[in-house]
């Protein structure tokens, strides 16, 4: 499981630190895709794999299921970190994220999401993310 919130800075060659911490669990083959709310999704590989066979289950007769489909699928790239721990992020994918400089990256339960610092504190202080309001809505689910 993914937990945690790291700051990094991207360097001039488009890589960032993926934290020791998700190392691990994310192991030697995962994938970096478009994510939702301007960030990219990270998946290790068992994860990727039931998150395709879920975009698989839609229906081509859908027009909202194929674009989503898609948007993921089409900007999807299989991904290594080397040595140095750092994956290279494409930069399609880092103008999708808004990424220039400072980078943030959480742990999502079965995934990892990568931020622009900027991004991710506008998500922050959306109205949407009152506590109360998420609290409300958790209940409504039995949660």
């Amino acid at each position: 499981m993914f937990s945690g919130t790291y700051h990094h800075n991207i360097d001039s060659k488009g890589r960032i630190i993926i934290p020791a911490r998700f190392r691990e669990e994310l192991g030697s083959n995962f994938v970096l895709t478009k994510g939702l709310d301007n960030c990219l999704f990270v998946f290790p590989e068992k994860e990727w794999f039931n998150f395709r066979d879920k975009l698989k289950a839609v229906p081509v007769s859908s027009k909202e299921g194929r674009a989503f489909t898609r948007y993921f699928f089409s900007s999807a790239v299989e991904c290594d970190i080397d040595k140095q721990g750092r994956l290279n992020i494409p930069s399609v994918l880092r103008d999708h994220a808004k990424i220039d400089r400072e980078v943030v990256t959480i742990g999502v339960d079965n995934r990892i999401e990568i931020w622009s610092g900027a991004e991710w504190e506008s998500y922050n202080m959306s109205p949407e993310l009152d506590s109360e309001l998420i609290a409300e809505k958790m209940e409504s689910l039995g949660i």
